[in-house]
């Protein structure tokens, strides 16, 4: 056993002290800390709202029939990620595979919607600078964004060239994947918080 091994020890089974894995107990850490970064700029636009003596219509400035697609969509990935993670513990590689590509396809539809709201935007002349709510819906959506093309980027890894991993310890490949599902579904949460503040409100 390594040094290092006594104080972080190689598991892919619940600890009895905390009842996760290790990665589970990481990544519950880390999406505790990206609360706490989207919850400051949930905090930030309540309180610009309700000190602004003008606010804008929101509903009016949005195109809501495509947020409310891209929710659909996020929503039908997330399922799908399940779908996939299930059919990974049945040793069903076909299948975890297939899920696993419509998860990646429709992350991507959801950036190319996105993508065209912003170009609807910056068409009629709405950037960042033209009021304090379009600086708050480009900097919330923009870092939900950048959030999407990272789970994008290992969701490929993990039907991709991660794959080999799984040679080595199915478990461990498993739980990898349980994880990355997780941090999943709560870039999919966000973006119904999102959506219902800077569409709907």
């Amino acid at each position: 056993m390594q040094e290092s091994d006594k104080f972080l020890p190689y598991i892919v089974n619940p600890r009895e002290d905390t009842g996760l894995y290790n990665a589970k107990f990481g990544i519950w850490l880390f999406l505790a800390s990206e609360v706490m970064l989207f919850g400051s700029l949930f905090s930030a636009y309540i309180l610009l709202r309700v000190g602004s003596f003008t606010w804008p219509v929101q509903s009016d400035l949005q195109n809501v029939p495509i947020g409310a697609i891209n929710s659909v969509i996020l929503l039908s990935s997330s399922i799908f990620f399940i779908r996939a993670w299930v059919a990974l513990k049945a040793d069903d590689i076909a299948k975890y595979k297939k899920f696993m590509y419509l998860v990646i396809l429709f992350a991507f539809l959801f950036l190319c919607l996105k993508s065209f709201e912003y170009y609807q935007h910056f068409s009629h002349n709405e950037f960042p600078k033209t009021s304090v709510f379009m600086a708050l819906y480009f900097l919330m959506t923009g870092l939900h964004g950048l959030h999407i093309i990272g789970g994008i980027l290992v969701n490929i890894y993990y039907v991709g060239p991660g794959m080999y991993l799984r040679e080595k310890d199915k478990q461990w490949f498993i739980n990898r994947v349980e994880v990355a599902g997780l941090y999943w579904h709560f870039v999919d949460l966000v973006w119904i918080f999102l959506f219902s503040t800077l569409y709907l409100l």
